[in-house]
């Protein structure tokens, strides 16, 4: 997970660094003291999680992640468990540690925000495993783990999966953008495939199920990087 940390006290700041350097799936992007630090920081950054106090010298930490848009998971850190009640009255917050806190307690509070991160991932996928496409004024749904490849030709695309070849008129970087970086790579400047149907490549040609499909010589290293041979 991603994270950033936003407290104004260096020793509260060395603490959460110490911490998160005993969690090797944990990385530390930035270090803010302010909220209007961090503020800027989230106009163009997006992050898993954030390490956010309390009382900050600008904004309270509470009144800060309200105007935050689409906030990630928080986690609070304050001296005053006073707050507590009204901070889980906010979705974004999954917990709350009170200092002075141990590794045992900032430990959990991670492990509940992993699990909240990971719980999202799965309705997005639930959401997002299948499309629909207008065809010849048809609409037919595609399952994104059925397609074999997708071919371009001038302004038209080619999606072949299993059972079906539909043609339409679009772009392969377009659909670049829409297709999950887990399984699909590009591998030459007219074709997208998805690499867990990759039976074998001989030479500058990658063969999926009976398809032989080019390999581009730019595109190559990626494909054998996908396919976790180099």
């Amino acid at each position: 997970m991603t994270c950033i940390i936003v407290e104004d006290e260096l020793p509260a700041q060395n603490l959460l660094k110490n911490y998160l350097s005993k969690i090797p799936e944990m990385q530390l992007l930035a270090t803010f003291q302010s909220a209007m630090d961090a503020n800027n920081y989230f106009k163009s950054n997006t992050v898993d999680l954030v390490f956010l106090d309390v009382n900050l010298p600008d904004i309270s930490g509470l009144d800060f992640i309200k105007t935050v848009k689409n906030a990630p998971a928080i986690i609070m850190t304050t001296a005053y468990p006073e707050y507590a009640v009204s901070s889980f009255e906010l979705d974004t917050i999954v917990d709350y540690l009170v200092k002075p806190f141990g590794f045992d307690r900032f430990l959990k509070a991670v492990n509940k925000a992993e699990d909240r991160l990971i719980k999202k991932d799965v309705v997005n996928q639930t959401v997002e495993d299948s499309i629909f496409l207008n065809v010849d004024k048809t609409l037919h749904k595609i399952i994104l783990n059925d397609i074999l490849f997708l071919e371009s030709d001038r302004n038209y695309i080619t999606i072949v999966t299993q059972t079906q070849k539909l043609s339409f008129i679009d772009s392969l970087k377009n659909w670049n953008q829409k297709l999950p970086d887990l399984e699909f790579v590009q591998i030459h400047k007219s074709y997208i495939i998805n690499a867990k149907y990759v039976t074998k490549i001989s030479g500058n040609e990658v063969y999926i199920n009976t398809h032989r499909l080019p390999i581009g010589r730019t595109y190559k290293a990626n494909l054998l990087k996908k396919l976790r041979i180099i």
